[in-house]
Parts: C-alpha cells; sequence; structure tokens
C-alpha cells in the first residue's frame, strides 16, 4: 500500500466513551438531598420513604414517584420549580476529590495516545440540576430524568424517567450515534464498522446494583466496567460483589485525583484501546490490497471461463482491464 493510501486510513482519531452516573459517583450523595428537598421543608431521610411508599402503594416507577412527590410538595408550598432554580441547585451539589479537574487530565491523556474521549452522564437524577453543577460543560450528552415545563416555565409533567433497566438504551444510542431520546432508530441494526463508538471503547463508571445492567451490557461488549465507593466510609462490599459476579473490570475509591487508582485504571484502559486501535488500523491498511487481489483472480478466472464465448478483441480489451488492476496490486 502506498503511503497517501496508508495515510488516509490512520487520519481519522478513534473515539472513546467514558460514561458515568451521577449519584454516589461523581458526587457523595442523592444530587436532591443537598438543597433540592430541605428547601422543599424535609429532610431527605423522611422524603426518600415517603417517596418509595408511595411508588410501592401505586406500582409506580421509584423514579416517578420522587419526581411527582417534588412537584407535589413545591405546589402545597408555592414555591414552583423552575428550570433555572434546578440549575441553580446543580451548583451546589458538592464532588468527590478531583472530579473537577478529571475530565480535562483524561482528555489529555487521551490525545497523547490517539484518542478522542468524550464524557457522558447516564443517570436516574435529575438533569436539569447535572446541567447547572460546575462540571456540565465536559459533557457531550446528559441522559437523565427530567421534566415537562409549562409555558411560565415550571416542572408539571415527567419528559423522562431513568431507571436501573432503561439506562441501557443509552449505551446503544452513544455507541450507534443516535443520540436523541426521541429517537427509535436506536433500534436499527448497525454494523460494527458503522458504529461511532465501538463497543469495546466504552467505559461505564457507576457505584451501585442499579448500575449492573450498563455494568453487564459494556463488559459483555468488551467494553470496560468500573465500580467506585465512597472514600470516606469505605465501604466496599458491593464492589467485591459485583467483581466477583462478573460484572466490572475494575474497583477503586471515587476519588478522581492525579495519583488515585481509578486515574490508573483510565490510563490503563485507553493505553489498551490506543493499542486495539492500532492493530485494527494495520489490519485496515492490509485490507484493501488483500481484497482487491482476490477480485482480480475472482475476475481473471471468470475472463478464463468466458475466452471461448466472446470475440478475441473483447477478450483482449478484458485482459487489457485486468493488467490495469494486476499493476495496482504489490507483489504479483
Amino acid at each position: 500500500m502506498s503511503e497517501n493510501a496508508r495515510q488516509e486510513v490512520v487520519t481519522q482519531k478513534p473515539r472513546m466513551a467514558i460514561c458515568y452516573d451521577f449519584d454516589k459517583t461523581l458526587s457523595p450523595d442523592d444530587m436532591q438531598s443537598f438543597t433540592l428537598i430541605p428547601s422543599l421543608g424535609m429532610r431527605p431521610e423522611d422524603f426518600w420513604p415517603e417517596s418509595n411508599q408511595l411508588a410501592k402503594d401505586n406500582l409506580m416507577d421509584n423514579n416517578l414517584a420522587w419526581m411527582y412527590q417534588l412537584v407535589v410538595k413545591s405546589k402545597a408550598l408555592r414555591k414552583p420549580l423552575s428550570r433555572s432554580y434546578f440549575n441553580q441547585v446543580g451548583k451546589d451539589v458538592p464532588l468527590y476529590n478531583g472530579v473537577d479537574t478529571w475530565f480535562e487530565r483524561v482528555n489529555q491523556y487521551g490525545e497523547e495516545n490517539g484518542i478522542e474521549v468524550h464524557h457522558y452522564i447516564i443517570s436516574s437524577g435529575l438533569k436539569e440540576i447535572i446541567e447547572g453543577s460546575n462540571i456540565a460543560q465536559y459533557f457531550s450528552r446528559v441522559y437523565a430524568s427530567s421534566y415537562l415545563y409549562s409555558a411560565d416555565g415550571v416542572a408539571e409533567w415527567p419528559a423522562q424517567a431513568v431507571n436501573y433497566t432503561n439506562k441501557t438504551q443509552f449505551i446503544f444510542r452513544i455507541a450507534k450515534g443516535i443520540f436523541e431520546e426521541y429517537d427509535e432508530r436506536v433500534n436499527d441494526s448497525v454494523p460494527e464498522s458503522a458504529l461511532v463508538t465501538p463497543y469495546e471503547n466504552i467505559v461505564y463508571i457507576g457505584d451501585s446494583a442499579t448500575d449492573i445492567p450498563c455494568m453487564r451490557l459494556v463488559k459483555s461488549k468488551s467494553g470496560y466496567s468500573i465500580g467506585v465507593f465512597d472514600p470516606e466510609k469505605n465501604k466496599r462490599e458491593k464492589v467485591y460483589q459485583l467483581f466477583n459476579d462478573g460484572r466490572i473490570n475494575f474497583y477503586a475509591p471515587a476519588d478522581y485525583s492525579e495519583d488515585s487508582e481509578l486515574f490508573k485504571y483510565i490510563k490503563l484502559v485507553i493505553g489498551q484501546i490506543s493499542i486495539n486501535e492500532g492493530v485494527k488500523t494495520e489490519q485496515r491498511t492490509l485490507k484493501n490490497p488483500a481484497e482487491t487481489y482476490n477480485l482480480y483472480i475472482t475476475m481473471q478466472s471468470l475472463a478464463d471461463h468466458m475466452k471461448s464465448a466472446v470475440s478475441p478483441r473483447e477478450y483482449q480489451k478484458l485482459q487489457r482491464e485486468l493488467n490495469k488492476l494486476q499493476h495496482q496490486i504489490e507483489g504479483i
């Protein structure tokens, strides 16, 4: 293969996606617990049992139950929930150590290894709160529960309720590049060669059993799943079980600083993806001449069978074309 042809194969930088849960993965607690629930006159330890009981009594999805409860409580207090208020709440959500600088460090390491890194949130929490956080700028997409707003900008109905099972659809959206939540083409079959982000280049980071479907999906498709736990509480039972059950590739404290175990594992993964992509690039450079050779052999065999059925002039014309094709193939 010529150097120009080889260069065409390697110019497009491979993509990698890192997908994060939010609550207790990037932040130490449920995002609603820090400011939102207290602003409605309730303690989180009272709100969540009440919301869960509402779901149980009415056979509701737990996420729909807490979204409903927030609207009910806000109306009772005459404190309408607006998108701008949720965004403001997002600024107050604390983050684990190192999260604020994590994304730029990871992107830089990806750049050094020839990988274009994209970050995504896949969370059951509230999209509008995440969009108000200090790290919202780093995400290519935020997939999370969200509200439909009235004409005057007040939350009145769930637009999206993301739970632990329907989280998996967003892995497929990210891989296929079908990003909009309403786009049903996500169910279409897409060949591996046409994926925007190959499944083996996807990482999922989460903290609990609610992340298992995504962890299992990503790992089953040769991607990487990482379980994290609160560094202060140091409760590792969940990640031990997830690792023993084959749900995750790594586990580490939710410490995102430069010297952390988590950053070490991400660098290992980026390095492995870089190696794999290098192998695939070399295979693509070898594929074109090999396929051209196969085409030449097939056409030459067909021409030999047609020799007695066509005129000498037509046969000579066909041979000239085959000779041109042969000259494009090195080594024959």
